[in-house]
């Protein structure tokens, strides 16, 4: 059971009606995260306000999405996992075993990902402050110092969702189920 009131448009504070539309018709359906965040207006604002802001860094879908999945395993928010899966498998060109890969830690077999998925889990585990070997690991896949900030932009959003749905115990929606770790993986 949610520990919060899974808001629609209909009952959610005048402030998150419009965000939450927007939700919809973006989606097709209400993701329970954002039912969950339409009862605080600036939070629901916030986690689309950031997600349009990462949305335009200078990493690709794929490499925002490895990020994200990265965040929501290490924060065991299964949740954000299903949720993230989805968009890696309908709209970033991941495989299926990619995205397994990715859900459970692994390796996905591209150095470039592989090497961001290790850098944004060094991030979240050391608060930020990497070291230099992990520094030169993520430079030396091609990336440039300056996309650590956009890792880090991207490990702050999955935070605030991450950390949302664990509070709230969001269930998985039924159009993400299919995409959920157990789903994938088994």
């Amino acid at each position: 059971m949610p520990r919060l009131n899974l808001l629609t448009a209909d009952t959610a504070p005048d402030a998150s009606r419009p965000l939450v539309e927007r939700v919809v018709a973006n989606n097709g359906f209400l993701p329970n995260l954002v039912a969950s965040l339409a009862n605080a207006p600036v939070a629901l604002e916030t986690y689309l306000t950031v997600g349009e802001i990462n949305g335009r860094a200078s990493l690709t879908l794929a490499e925002r999405e490895v990020i994200q999945i990265t965040a929501a395993r290490i924060h065991g928010c299964d949740f954000c996992v299903a949720g993230h899966s989805a968009i890696a498998l309908k709209k970033a060109g991941f495989d299926k075993s990619a995205v397994v890969a990715l859900q459970r830690g692994r390796p996905v077999g591209d150095a470039r990902l592989d090497a961001l998925a290790a850098f944004a889990a060094e991030v979240i585990a050391t608060r930020g402050a990497v070291s230099d070997a992990a520094l030169a690991e993520f430079t030396g896949a091609g990336f440039v110092r300056e996309q650590v900030l956009e890792v880090i932009l991207g490990v702050s959003l999955a935070t605030l969702c991450n950390f949302a749905n664990n509070f709230a115990q969001n269930p998985i929606n039924p159009q993400l189920q299919p995409f959920s770790a157990g789903a994938l993986g088994a």
